[in-house]
This record gives C-alpha cells, structure tokens and sequence, in this order.
C-alpha cells in the first residue's frame, strides 16, 4: 500500500514553468514505476510521462517531449515533474500513479497498469 499526495500546480500564463512533486508514503519508494496523468474536463485520462523502478528509464507522450520532464528522488520518497513552455492545452488536473515492480523494461503509458493513484493537482495555462 503506498499514499500519493501531489502538490505544485497552480496559473501561469502560457510560455511558463511548473513543477509538480508526488510524494509517496507507505512500502520502498524505489520499487515502484511512477507515472504522470492528466485529465481535462471532459476528456480520457492521458499519459504524460512515467519512470522505471530498475534503471530510471523514461517515456513521454509525444505532446510534452522536450518540454516536461520527469525524475525521481528515492531518498525523498519523490517524482517530479518539470514542465516547461507551458501551452493553454496542458490545461488539466495532473495526477500521479505507481505500481509495485512492474516487470516490463520500459515504465508503463497505460493507466490500467497502476495501482495506485494520488487526488490530483490542478494546473491551468492562460493564453
């Protein structure tokens, strides 16, 4: 079982930056994959970024690669999540996401493969 709890949104005009932190409390920090999700109102949870428990590896949506990224700090129990050049359509509630030694090389993009989900925090780009 591990508690996530998000943190670092807020307004900022288009062009920004933001940094959201995901502290996670509960089991071995460093045995989890953390993922990054975001959901505008009415549309599908999307993927934003993930980084693998074994190596650090990482993957980005297409939409944010070169401009957010990921890492975590195992001795804070933390990911992190720079996002840079902010865009009015990076408008949504960010949440963050772990699973416990997922076995796949790569972190994973779909949601269905986490297991745990932090409440969200809401980022919005004005133009």
């Amino acid at each position: 079982q591990v508690q996530l709890v998000e943190s670092g949104g807020g307004l900022v005009q288009a062009g920004g930056s933001l940094r959201l932190s995901c502290v996670a409390a509960g089991r071995t920090f460093s045995s989890y994959s953390m993922g990054w999700f975001r959901q505008a109102p009415g549309q599908e949870r999307e993927f934003v970024a993930a980084i693998s428990w074994r190596d650090g590896s990482t993957d980005y949506a297409d939409s944010v690669k070169g401009r957010f990224t990921i890492s975590r700090d195992n001795a804070k129990s933390t990911v992190y999540l720079q996002m840079n050049s902010l865009k009015p359509e990076d408008t949504a509630v960010y949440c963050c996401a772990a699973v416990y030694r997922i076995l796949s090389r790569a972190p994973p993009a779909l949601p269905s493969k986490y297991d745990y989900w932090g409440q969200g925090t809401q980022v919005t780009v004005s133009s």
